[in-house]
């Protein structure tokens, strides 16, 4: 998926310098060109393809209790206390 989003957004690159480069061409016409072809296609790209990591991530975390970031489990649980150790 990234391989082909970095492949377009160098050809859009290149074409946006093109434009700007060239006698006939602006830097506002580059800049529009760098947006249509480049940056609005590809956010697009990356938003759908993206949809089922999202989904997969959300469902992961309806399924698994609610911790901290490092996976431990609240505060107050009875899963968070250590054990008593008795002494002999």
């Amino acid at each position: 998926m990234y391989l082909v989003a970095i492949a377009w957004g160098y050809v859009a690159l290149m074409m946006a310098a093109a434009e700007a480069l060239s006698p006939q061409g602006t830097l506002f016409g580059a800049f529009v060109t760098l947006m249509l072809y480049g940056v609005l296609p590809l956010g697009l790209l990356m938003y759908i393809l993206g949809t089922p990591g999202r989904k997969r991530r959300r469902q992961q975390a309806e399924l698994t209790p609610q911790g901290d970031a490092g996976g431990h489990a609240p505060a107050g649980s009875p899963e968070g206390l250590a054990a008593e150790r008795e002494e002999a």
